[in-house]
């Protein structure tokens, strides 16, 4: 073999080389798809914060609507307006839904559970409201359904396409509830000092007697229960405090004071408590 012939066989290994390397590797490949898939979830997980302030938003305006009725005489009417306004935060919910299908929903359980525990609240407190007992978890559940014309999709009955495709629900999932219960009894503490300052003297002893069920109930649960459930605790025994402050008033002092003092007295004595804890 010649010098010209063996400076020219590496060469041609080097060309061959460098020629192969051109067309993308099965590395490349992959994390190209890898790539689309995180670019996918993160876009759905930024599609369902949004929803979920959506959500979270229409349900406090829920709230402060539903805080009317102590000062009405008939509360039928607001209560009507509060069903349009929680159908409104289901159609949101059944957004939530269709983008969770097939997914699984605890890898974006964080993206869209404050909106949800945030509707717990509103339609609780309806119901309480309506009913004076507390919704279950299994009620909520069931009006979470949803159909593709709910969705704004056509629904057509000549398809061949089976139920289960056409039907998506949305599972609230036990946690949630419970921090949306929790959050609740924040709700009905206000309630209590608003019917007591509109003369209603029987709604604070009512409202005494359920929190002190709801409250139970998470006795029970006690550190078995979510992390978050634990924290939500201790602002629970605050509302149920503040409740039996003011029916003990209402009992001992009720005849001397105005009914129109009787919600400055107990924001005073409210203030003056919150403030005693926060020494503590």
């Amino acid at each position: 073999m010649n010098k010209r012939e063996v400076e020219g066989c590496p060469r041609k290994n080097a060309v061959g080389f460098l020629g192969s390397a051109n067309p993308p590797s099965h590395v490349s490949l992959a994390f190209k798809g890898f790539q689309q898939e995180l670019d996918t979830k993160h876009d759905k997980y930024e599609r369902l914060v949004k929803s979920s302030r959506d959500v979270t938003i229409e349900s406090k305006r829920t709230i402060f609507l539903l805080h009317r009725v102590t000062s009405v005489s008939d509360p039928e009417e607001i209560l009507k307006e509060a069903d349009v306004k929680l159908e409104g935060v289901r159609q949101k919910i059944g957004q939530i839904a269709e983008e969770l299908r097939g997914e699984d929903i605890y890898q974006f359980h964080r993206a869209f559970t404050p909106g949800i525990q945030e509707f717990v609240e509103a339609v609780s407190f309806q119901h309480y409201v309506r009913h004076r007992t507390l919704i279950s978890l299994d009620e909520i559940n069931a009006s979470l359904v949803f159909g593709k014309a709910e969705n704004g999709e056509p629904k057509d009955s000549d398809s061949d396409v089976p139920m289960e495709t056409q039907v998506v629900s949305f599972q609230v999932t036990p946690s949630d509830y419970l921090l949306g219960v929790a959050d609740l009894t924040g709700e009905l503490m206000r309630m209590c000092i608003s019917s007591v300052g509109n003369g209603d003297i029987d709604t604070p002893f009512q409202l005494s007697q359920f929190l002190r069920q709801i409250h139970d109930g998470f006795s029970f649960i006690g550190n078995t229960g979510p992390y978050e459930v634990s924290k939500k605790l201790h602002t629970l025994r605050q509302s149920l405090g503040k409740v039996e402050d003011a029916c003990y008033t209402l009992r001992v002092r009720g005849s001397e004071i105005p009914k129109h003092m009787l919600a400055d007295v107990f924001s005073s004595r409210n203030t003056l408590i919150d403030t005693d804890e926060g020494v503590v």
